[in-house]
Parts: C-alpha cells; sequence; structure tokens
C-alpha cells in the first residue's frame, strides 16, 4: 500500500496540511496511520475521503453536517438513510444555486443599465 507524507497529501489534494490536521481532528477523515516515530501517513483511501469532503465543503455543507454524514456511514444505517441525508443536502444545494442564479441575473441587468 502506497504511504504519503503529509506534504504530498496536501499537494495532491489540494488542502494545508491545516486542513488535514482539522479534518482528522472533526474526526471527518481517519483514524490515519503513524510511523513508528508518530509522523502521519496517508493512504489513496485517506486520499478519497479528503477529496469527498473537500467536495461537499465546496458545496456548502457545514461541519456538522459532514459529522453527520461520516456518522452514518461508519454506523449501521441503511443505504437509504444515506441516500435521503444526501439528497436533503442536495436539495438545499438547488436552493441555493436559484438564488446565486438570481442575483447574478439582477447583476447582469444593472451592468447593462450601467453600461
Amino acid at each position: 500500500m502506497t504511504s504519503l507524507s503529509p506534504a504530498a497529501t496536501a499537494e495532491r489534494s489540494g488542502v494545508s496540511i491545516d486542513t488535514l490536521r482539522y479534518y482528522e481532528r472533526e474526526g471527518l477523515i481517519g483514524p490515519i496511520r503513524r510511523t513508528a516515530g508518530g509522523r502521519r501517513e496517508y493512504t489513496e483511501d485517506d486520499l478519497f475521503w479528503i477529496g469527498l469532503i473537500t467536495c461537499f465543503r465546496e458545496a456548502g455543507l457545514g461541519i456538522t453536517d459532514l459529522r453527520g454524514f461520516v456518522a452514518i456511514l461508519h454506523a449501521e444505517h441503511s443505504p437509504e438513510d444515506r441516500v435521503s441525508f444526501l439528497r436533503e443536502r442536495r436539495t438545499a444545494l438547488e436552493q441555493r444555486a436559484a438564488a446565486l442564479r438570481r442575483a447574478m441575473q439582477v447583476l447582469d441587468e444593472k451592468i447593462a443599465y450601467y453600461s
């Protein structure tokens, strides 16, 4: 199994080392393997989780939502519970996207008006 240093993981994932530690502290990733000397070693699986968490953060999910999702994944919840969670978040994201589209339309109208 390939292991990556924190610096290599940060570079590949596009998040800072501090963010990696924060995700680990919050229970969103991990547990992260450690060397005999106590240094963190990340795996490809860890990179997948970091990417998933980062995507969800960019979609506007808060840490509380992310903790809830991770808990659903790690506990004995049904696939329906997981899908329900994701559908609820998707609906909220659709609403935000619609609000952003309306705001951009207003901005475009003002730009056209003042041009």
